[in-house]
């Protein structure tokens, strides 16, 4: 199984890590009404080129970044209950669709186009949009919250469901690379910060 630090150092490296080192001080120095605009205006722009990345581009990145992060989860067999089902990830916004199993003790990936031709639906269905995905990631929100809010949706098998929301706890982002770790908390601070400041204007 390629692991996320297996990937060339290049590619991990392009963000310094002292780029997002004081996130309070750097998300300062942005006007709040030019950061609302950035965070309403972001999932337009990358929606068009997100959508011409083949999925086995976006299965190579992706699959080792989850095997990353819940490699620990992996190795004490807490997938188990995902064998032979089938969990759909939704990123509304973006318009992405991703279906994730698991297989001889690994996390497999399946395009709409492969489970179709297998003649195989999924099991669960969890969608949210990436803004809400990153404040998760980034521990600014729990998956409860976002839950009782309407904001990530449980559709299917309720108790699937819950096994799956349970590992979304468990998410550990210090796994990843630093720089990625980095960015992933400079964009969670991000979106928290402006909207906690829109909210109390």
């Amino acid at each position: 199984m390629l692991k996320l630090s297996s990937l060339p150092q290049t590619a991990v490296n392009l963000l310094p890590t002292t780029l997002f080192s004081d996130n309070k001080q750097t998300i300062g120095r942005f006007p709040l009404t030019l950061r609302s605009r950035m965070i309403d205006v972001m999932p337009k722009i990358l929606r068009p080129s997100l959508k011409l990345l083949p999925f086995s581009a976006q299965k190579r990145l992706l699959l080792p970044a989850l095997t990353s992060v819940f490699q620990e989860s992996i190795e004490d067999g807490d997938f188990e209950f995902l064998q032979d089902k089938w969990l759909k990830i939704v990123i509304s916004d973006l318009n992405l669709f991703w279906w994730l199993s698991f297989d001889q003790d690994k996390l497999i990936m399946a395009s709409e186009s492969e489970l179709q031709a297998m003649n195989i639906t999924e099991d669960v269905c969890f969608s949210a949009t990436g803004d809400d995905l990153v404040l998760i990631a980034g521990r600014k929100q729990d998956p409860d919250t976002l839950f009782f809010q309407r904001r990530l949706k449980i559709e299917g098998d309720t108790e699937l469901g819950l096994e799956v929301k349970n590992l979304i706890d468990a998410i550990d982002i210090d796994q990843l690379p630093s720089s990625v770790h980095s960015l992933v908390a400079f964009s969670a601070d991000f979106l928290q910060d402006t909207r906690d400041e829109i909210a109390n204007l």
